[in-house]
């Protein structure tokens, strides 16, 4: 049996690639679309360059991030703690400072249950039947 990779796929209207080749690469996009180019292809060289563009800007991205995020932090929590106490939007001042701060202490993304459990800290469930109108 032969694997998906090995099979043919569209014909590259650039180079004509038809299938598996000895320098041949095939990009698939989804099963079982796939379309086979060769070395010298255009349209695989404009593939290769897009990809190579876009993690150029991504790293440039993070790195702009990570000299951004500590100031902007430092800021936001200076404007929060200037907020006057028992405003009503103390939940979301609160619970924003706590997400940024998740962030902050965070080597990757915040993952979804902590971003569950300092929402249901700052927000927490009203029982059934009860009154939520403001007053």
């Amino acid at each position: 049996m032969q694997g998906f990779a090995e099979t043919e796929g569209e014909v590259c209207p650039d180079c004509k690639a038809v299938g598996p080749g000895r320098d041949n690469v095939c990009l698939a996009v989804g099963t079982p679309y796939q379309m086979w180019h060769t070395p010298d292809c255009p349209q695989w060289t404009i593939m290769q360059i897009d990809w190579e563009a876009g993690s150029q800007r991504m790293e440039e991205q993070d790195a702009w991030a990570k000299e951004t995020f500590p100031t902007a932090h430092e800021r936001l929590k200076q404007a929060a703690a200037a907020m006057p106490p028992g405003t009503p939007a103390q939940p979301f001042i609160d619970a924003l400072t706590e997400l940024v701060q998740a962030q902050a202490d965070a080597t990757g993304f915040v993952v979804l249950h902590q971003w569950a459990e300092i929402l249901e800290r700052h927000f927490t469930p009203q029982p059934p039947g009860a009154d939520h109108t403001a007053g």
